[in-house]
């Protein structure tokens, strides 16, 4: 009976990585046609056990633009998507993807940050963004701020003595504006 080695995968707009993680394979043979029908078998360990899977992608390939390495750790193959968009999954199927398929979180690119191009920033006019008078502006604007540059504390009675004292140890504390 034979085995499913480990399969990662990560995604771009316009094509997909999948590496076959088997550590000395050995007689690899990987096939992909153009409906996306990636198989893979090899034979490894010490027993040589066989490993092998059938993975329907999710769309059609083009088999001319993808390609295939064969190295000592594994299998690592960049197969171009025959239509450049964004697969929901992987697999053709519905459903829970087998145990054996992961997420290559190394290659991994979320839609958003691979524009495949240009980046689309929806219309939006950055350059009115930062810069010193963009903050500044704001706060000239606002009308309710009370004006602390050249106030003293008020003394409600002047025959208060303690309440002067507070006044003038308030400004004697206070920050210069100079």
């Amino acid at each position: 009976m034979s085995r499913h080695p480990e399969i990662k995968w990560a995604q771009r707009f316009d094509k997909v990585y999948i590496t076959v993680q088997l550590p000395d394979s050995k007689n690899a043979k990987v096939d992909l046609t153009p409906d996306g029908v990636f198989t893979f078998s090899a034979t490894a360990g010490a027993e040589g056990h066989l490993y092998e899977l059938t993975l329907p992608l999710f769309d059609k390939v083009n088999v001319e633009e993808s390609k295939i390495n064969v190295g000592v750790r594994g299998i690592f193959c960049v197969v171009q998507k025959a239509e450049s968009e964004w697969w929901k999954r992987l697999l053709k199927a519905e459903g829970k993807t087998p145990h054996y398929v992961k997420v290559d979180w190394d290659k991994w690119v979320d839609e958003d940050e691979d524009a495949g191009g240009d980046v689309d920033l929806g219309g939006m006019d950055f350059s009115q963004f930062g810069g010193d008078d963009a903050v500044g502006d704001d706060f000239d604007d606002f009308d309710d701020a009370p004006d602390f540059s050249n106030s003293k504390p008020e003394i409600q009675d002047g025959n208060d003595k303690e309440g002067e004292q507070a006044g003038k140890s308030a400004v004697e504390n206070a920050p210069s504006s100079t």
